[in-house]
């Protein structure tokens, strides 16, 4: 599969094409939901960021510059997508207080290489939404903490801490569903 659109592609869009909008949405869907599955709590909030961006991108097409990499262009939507989304939901929903977030021992390393991406996925989306957020902008996409400090609107102090937190929650997810698993095979 070509993960560049084709020149005809990009006309068609800055031409407002519906068959061409069809043709970028299905040559993209795949990569984009994987992105967006990273940024939220479930399958029908990563949609929903999804055809946020590409709305987004039907839009805005005329600001992609052709000599540069589209996926990364689109990358950069989904992502600011996310964070946008993540910023209105974060109004409207009761955040973890930073004193309920527990600090563990982590001493199950050897089971993340064991884990299939639908796991590791799986187990990202179980943080919190800041936790998620901050984790993934960081470990992921490799933001500073600067630079996602100035993109949620909080510390670098916060962004450090917070990340902290998603990593101590994140091994715990991790250990509980390793022992599952041994519980599962013990039967």
């Amino acid at each position: 599969m070509n993960h560049e659109p084709t020149k005809a592609l990009i006309e068609g869009l800055s031409s407002n094409d519906r068959k061409s909008q069809e043709l970028l949405y299905r040559q993209f869907y795949s990569y984009g939901m994987s992105v967006c599955l990273r940024y939220t709590a479930n399958r029908d909030e990563a949609v929903e960021v999804l055809n946020d961006s590409f709305m987004k991108v039907f839009s805005k097409i005329n600001q992609f510059n052709p000599d540069l990499s589209f996926k990364t262009w689109f990358r950069r939507i989904l992502i600011n997508t996310a964070i946008n989304h993540f910023k209105h939901e974060l109004k409207h929903a009761q955040t973890e207080s930073l004193d309920q977030a527990e600090y563990l021992n982590g001493k199950d390393h050897g089971v993340i290489s064991q884990m299939s991406y639908e796991e590791m996925i799986e187990a990202i989306r179980g943080l919190s939404p800041i936790y998620r957020t901050v984790f993934n902008l960081y470990a992921i996409e490799g933001y500073t903490h600067e630079e996602i400090a100035a993109q949620l609107g909080v510390t670098v102090g916060a962004s450090k801490s917070n990340l902290s937190r998603a990593r101590a929650n994140l091994r715990e997810i991790l250990r509980r569903n390793h022992e599952k698993g041994l519980a599962k095979y013990e039967r």
